[in-house]
Formats: C-alpha cells, structure tokens, sequence
C-alpha cells in the first residue's frame, strides 16, 4: 500500500512539472480582424537570450501555428511578430509523512506506541518563460502578448522539440482574443 501512494505522489509530482500556464493581454481598441499578413520582427528575435537552434526550433513553430490559424507570412505583414525569452532554476520539496500514530491522550506521552514513513522528495527542473508579441507594424505598437511559462525539457533534441512545439500553441491558440 505505501508503495502505491508514493507512486501516485510521485506521479503528482512529475505531472505539475508538465503543467503549462499561459496568460494573455491585448489592447482592448484593437479590431484583431483586420490582421491577415505576418512577418518576423528581427531586432526583438535576435535579443532573445537563447540558442540559434532554439530559436529556429520556436519560429518554425510559430510560422506553423500561424498558418492553422489562417495568417500568411508576407514581406509586407500587418503585423510584426517577436518573442523574448527567460528561464529559472526551480526546486520542488515534498515531504510526506506517513505515521500510524497509535496511542493514548493529548500532548506527547512516553507510552506513545506508532510508526510511520518520512519521504522526502526533491526535483529540480529548469522553468522557462517563452514571450511571443504581436506588434501593429503600421503604429509600431504592441497589440498582444502570450507568455507561456513551464517545465523546459532538455533531457534530448526530440523533447525540447516537442516541449517548443507545445509552447507555441498553448499560446498561439489564444490568439486572436475573442
């Protein structure tokens, strides 16, 4: 029985590494229907703190996503697409006790008859933050903004890809706001 609950706790954990939270914001005045074409905004691309790889590995997803969503890449775009990157250490500590705690009264007693189980777990996974603007390139303004933020996978080239890919469209997806 302890083993199945630690396994279940331990699946628990790995799984809340998985979880990706994305957020959004946009102007509210902006009528996002107007916006067909798209290209990429080198100057905000190259700042990104990443590999070339990776960045190769985030525009291809985003040229993928963008061409599900109905947009066409264009030398002359309604819209100009950057995005901006960040990552952190993170550590998870779990500890779970498992006592049978037989015994008699309040308060601590002598007598106290019991067992149980301390597990300490700890992970630590590297979290990154993955930005992906939409800027009005007529007003040069920003117009909306996904931030994805998650568990980095860098265990092999296959899924960092797949986690890059998975990123994208969480937070592409968002995109036009409704």
């Amino acid at each position: 029985m302890k083993k199945l609950v630690i396994f279940f706790i331990g699946v628990l954990v790995l799984s809340s590494c998985n979880s990706l939270k994305v957020t959004i914001d946009y102007d509210t005045q902006v009528d996002f229907s107007k916006y067909k074409t798209y290209a990429f905004y080198k100057p905000g691309i190259d700042k990104a703190n990443i590999s070339d790889l990776d960045k190769k590995r985030i525009l291809r997803a985003v040229e993928i996503e963008m061409k599900n969503q109905g947009f066409i890449k264009s030398e002359t775009p309604d819209l100009l697409v950057s995005i901006f990157t960040k990552s952190r250490e993170r550590v998870n500590v779990n500890q779970n006790n498992f006592g049978l705690g037989w015994g008699w009264g309040w308060g601590w007693n002598p007598w106290i008859w019991g067992g149980g189980v301390n597990n300490v777990n700890v992970s630590q996974y590297t979290e990154g933050t993955l930005f992906i603007d939409f800027i009005d390139k007529a007003k040069k303004e920003l117009i909306w903004q996904g931030v994805g933020t998650g568990a980095l996978k860098t265990q092999n080239q296959a899924k960092k890809e797949a986690r890059i890919k998975e990123f994208v469209k969480e937070i592409i997806t968002r995109f036009p706001p409704e």
